[in-house]
């Protein structure tokens, strides 16, 4: 058995998540989109088409939405485009949805005001959501506490060593009770698809699919990211168990010898898979993973350079500091000092 294999084995098994959604009133189900600034036009076009095309395909209004922000005037996305919004920060009803849609520079997006409107509305029992970094919103609110919830796969490590007490996980969206997270993306499609047919049967939702074109609908089972085999672009079942458990495996590095036993390999045999297929030696790729992860932490959280080395499976902050010299040309301190006193969770889609 792979080490991975046994480690999950003996992992307690989480609660459930509560998947159901609340059935929609005798009247529209009405959305308030929260606007943050600099929030990614994608995820929020992702979820506002779907609701337009089912009130066409059920021939009425069954969906209505409103789009609000701080100023209560106009939010501006990260491709520039500005939206007029509708209302402030107002006391909204209770059977509303409020969706948060976040961006880049989520940190500085999420005021005070904004906290606290999300803190009443939640107390008030609204049911609250967010897309792509939203979920840094609901998390930094509290609203997360105890639950399961998603983000943006780029996020993913900032997010965990910030929010221990939420269960993060890799789905393409998560709908725990009353609290609704997407990964950012087209996942926004799948959520609402999975609304439409709570509210108005598989065939509506099929139907809002076709017109979408989007011939795969995907389920909160489903994982955001591309299998290793389409990442990496080679089908050899080895080498993808091999990078799945250095993946698994970044703060506690295995060793390429343990790696080719726990796959039946020698450790010759495990250097020649990766020289043939990715062009260089475990070591390098696993440390090329270990580091990617310590410059999203560098560029996420405000994590010490110390924990962050440490994080990533560094002991010696000078080992670490020249490794990432090498593969970044700059230092640690100078990729921190780049982003200012908070750094800025940040998003590439």
């Amino acid at each position: 058995m792979a080490r991975n294999d046994m480690e999950s084995s003996q992992m307690p098994q989480l609660p459930p998540a509560r998947t159901e959604i609340r059935p929609a009133g005798p009247g529209p189900r009405r959305f308030v989109f929260l606007l943050l600034d600099r929030f990614t036009m994608l995820p929020f076009a992702s979820a506002v088409e779907p609701l337009r095309l089912a009130n066409r395909v059920v021939g009425r209004t069954v969906y209505a939405w409103k789009l609000a922000g701080e100023s209560g005037t106009e939010a501006v996305c990260s491709n520039g485009t500005a939206f007029r919004l509708d209302m402030g920060l107002d006391e909204i009803d209770r059977d509303d949805v409020l969706i948060v849609c976040g961006g880049i520079d989520v940190r500085e997006a999420v005021t005070r005001p904004i906290l606290n409107w999300l803190r009443r509305e939640a107390r008030r029992g609204v049911t609250v959501g967010g897309l792509c970094t939203g979920a840094w919103a609901l998390a930094r609110a509290g609203l997360l506490d105890g639950r399961r919830a998603t983000i943006h796969w780029e996020n993913q490590d900032g997010f965990a060593e910030e929010f221990e007490q939420v269960t993060l996980t890799k789905s393409v969206f998560v709908i725990d009770g009353n609290r609704w997270t997407t990964a950012g993306g087209t996942s926004s499609i799948d959520l609402m698809l999975k609304v439409i047919a709570a509210d108005h049967g598989d065939a509506v939702a099929a139907e809002v699919a076709d017109q979408l074109i989007h011939s795969a609908i995907r389920t909160d089972r489903d994982s955001q990211r591309l299998s290793i085999p389409t990442r990496i672009g080679v089908r050899h079942p080895k080498l993808a168990l091999v990078i799945q458990m250095m993946e698994a495996n970044l703060e506690e590095p295995i060793s390429p010898a343990d790696l080719a036993a726990d796959v039946g390999m020698s450790t010759r045999q495990l250097e020649r898979l990766f020289r043939r297929y990715l062009n260089r030696s475990p070591k390098r790729y696993y440390m090329e993973l270990r580091l990617q992860k310590a410059r999203n932490l560098l560029m996420q959280t405000d994590m010490s350079v110390i924990n962050v080395a440490l994080a990533c499976g560094f002991a010696s902050p000078s080992h670490f500091s020249k490794c990432y010299r090498a593969q970044y040309n700059t230092t640690p301190y100078r990729e921190r000092g780049t982003q200012g006193a908070a750094p800025a969770m940040r998003l590439s889609v």
